[in-house]
């Protein structure tokens, strides 16, 4: 290994800046290939796949990379986060509100809020971090990540009041994110001076709704450039500088782009219902989320886990019981029935790309050592959630009756066959007894 890292160096010692940037990225992107091929063969989810590699290939293993690339791979999260933001809001449509209603607010608040308090007081109290560091992780907390437990609703046709429901808060769930964050930035930002006034936590908080005024005119002026007779490649163009130039007025004035761009694809989805654009934004950004979630995997300290690991499997099991008793206590105030307040918890467990970038924007305001920390916790759960995720997932769609036996003895029997041709016969069959 050594050897190895030796011939890599000399490598990037002979070359030029762009060579080595060239090859880098080439590096990342085959990584997070290979290894995503092991995951699935062993049927775990792509985020845990790129994680893992950027962690071989990063600086606490195989070193493949120079250091100096990583150092300024920063942007980034910041590009992926404005999409995430982006794809985010497009759940955030008046009739979703609307049909929602207050039944679906107050539980999404109540599960994303509790998982948040309990992991602010956990840390201050039992592990004696600092308000800063309590506070910031447990605005991560309220993030959950849907994209596994949305798998398992297809892969097994799940269909009822249940899933209506768990669509519902999971839409609203990054929209409470986001927002919490925003608050707890201010707070901390406010407090590194040594003192919190009034007007510390309310300029920022107006800073922000001005850039989500910023994201809304943006919205506009999009829908009115995007006319039908745009073409597919100037849509995606005007789209992503639309995007990209949100952050960057936000970064000017020290603003997160989380808001402002969830607003941005909050508006235009309400202006156009144009689903073709998010459509068209999904096959573009596969790249990016990789490198995304990759660069995480290198900034993964390993020697750090060790320092993190008490108060990493602590925050893994408390944010657990947050959501959890969360959504139990909300679904029991609005009245839902028994098989959702059950078990509506258990598919709210998995938790990735919004946290991740969140942890990275929060490792901007802590000191190094507890930044580092602070990355380190949210990274290695997040693997841990999206490996227990989609089992809870699963296993809450039977419980509370989301999942025809039926359908499910259908899926699995196909699941085993390898021909193409059963494959479709067997998703045929599937379709007709959802009917």
């Amino acid at each position: 290994m050594q050897q190895g890292e030796k011939k890599m160096q000399v490598f990037y010692g002979n070359v030029d800046e762009s060579t080595i940037v060239l090859c880098s990225l080439a590096m990342i992107l085959f990584a997070g290939f290979l290894v995503t091929r092991l995951t699935k063969y062993l049927r775990l989810p792509n985020v845990s796949g790129y994680i893992i590699a950027g962690v071989l290939i990063g600086p606490g293993c195989l070193r493949l990379t120079p250091q100096d690339i990583l150092t300024h791979m920063g942007f980034m999260s910041d590009i992926a986060l404005a999409f995430i933001a982006f794809g985010v809001g497009k759940f955030f449509k008046k009739e979703v509100i609307l049909e929602a209603g207050f039944q679906i607010i107050l539980i999404t608040v109540l599960e994303a809020l509790t998982a948040g308090a309990l992991v602010t007081v956990s840390m201050r109290f039992l592990f004696h971090m600092n308000w800063n560091f309590a506070l910031i992780l447990g605005a991560i907390a309220t993030a959950t990540a849907p994209a596994s437990t949305m798998m398992t609703i297809h892969q097994y046709h799940a269909r009822g009041k249940y899933v209506t429901t768990l669509l519902q808060v999971v839409a609203l769930d990054d929209v409470v994110c986001l927002l919490t964050f925003s608050v707890v930035v201010a707070v901390v930002n406010a407090s590194t001076d040594g003192s919190i006034s009034l007007s510390d936590v309310f300029v920022p908080i107006l800073g922000n709704g001005a850039g989500m005024l910023f994201g809304a005119a943006c919205a506009f002026f999009l829908s009115r450039l995007l006319t039908p007779a745009r073409s597919k490649d100037n849509r995606l163009i005007l789209t992503i500088a639309m995007l990209l130039g949100i952050s960057g007025v936000g970064a000017v004035f020290g603003l997160s782009p989380l808001l402002s761009c969830m607003v941005f694809g909050a508006v235009y989805m309400n202006l156009t219902d144009d689903r073709k654009l998010f459509k068209q934004i999904n096959r573009f950004t596969p790249p990016i989320m990789s490198m995304f979630f990759i660069i995480s995997g290198m900034n993964l300290d390993l020697g750090a886990i060790r320092t993190a690991g008490v108060i990493g499997i602590s925050y893994f099991l408390i944010r657990i019981a947050g959501k959890y008793s969360g959504a139990y206590m909300g679904c029991g105030l609005t009245g839902m029935p028994a098989n959702i307040r059950n078990y509506l918890g258990l598919a709210l467990i998995p938790q990735a790309g919004v946290a991740i970038g969140l942890a990275f924007l929060g490792k901007r305001l802590l000191p190094p050592e507890i930044g580092d920390m602070l990355l380190t916790i949210i990274l290695s759960s997040s693997v841990l959630y999206e490996l227990v995720g989609p089992a809870c997932a699963k296993a809450s769609f039977f419980l509370s009756g989301a999942i025809k036996p039926e359908i499910a003895k259908s899926v699995e029997a196909c699941q085993k066959k390898e021909s193409k041709k059963t494959t479709s016969i067997c998703r045929n069959e599937n379709k007709k007894l959802v009917i």
